[in-house]
């Protein structure tokens, strides 16, 4: 029996459930249009995204404890629609409600894991997102809601792309 990783055990220590599940999406109204008619989730906000270069659109979708964000980008050059263009339209990252952010980040960084973002900080929340798996296209977001009220601002929505137009990340 392998015995568990120092990366491991820090992720398994802070981690609480799930927070949100992202999907890139090539047309934001029908995907919409299917969540929110076909299969019944409640749309609780939209908002547009624009950084220096890139832009999305996208809308924040609730049923029962299940939390989708579904993202379109509004340009070639978005960072939203240059992963659907390598990896197809799908789950675009995974967000993972922790406890004590920074110390997490700063264990896992110490155990090899890369980040494109530093902790940015929101109304109530802070969240960091790792550098993306070339294998599987996945990137993690890592989310601490410091209040029940917790939530994304167009301030930390905007940081987020800024740091990743920076990074040339996606």
């Amino acid at each position: 029996m392998n015995r568990p990783s120092a990366v491991t055990t820090a992720l398994a220590s802070r981690a609480i459930g799930l927070d949100h599940l992202a999907v890139a999406v090539p047309d934001l109204e029908r995907s919409l249009a299917f969540y929110r008619d076909v299969v019944g989730f409640e749309v609780l906000e939209r908002r547009e995204t624009t950084g220096e270069k890139t832009g999305m659109v996208s809308a924040v979708l609730q049923a029962g404890p299940i939390t989708l964000v579904l993202v379109q980008g509004t340009s070639p050059e978005s960072q939203v629609s240059r992963y659907v263009e390598s990896y197809g339209p799908g789950l675009q990252h995974v967000a993972i409600a922790v406890d004590d952010l920074p110390r997490l980040a700063e264990d896992l960084a110490a155990s090899g894991v890369e980040f494109d973002t530093t902790v940015i900080q929101g109304e109530g929340i802070r969240q960091i997102f790792t550098h993306r798996d070339p294998g599987s296209g996945m990137m993690f977001e890592l989310i601490e809601r410091q209040t029940p009220q917790g939530r994304f601002s167009d301030e930390s929505v905007g940081e987020l792309f800024r740091q990743l137009e920076e990074k040339d990340s996606f």
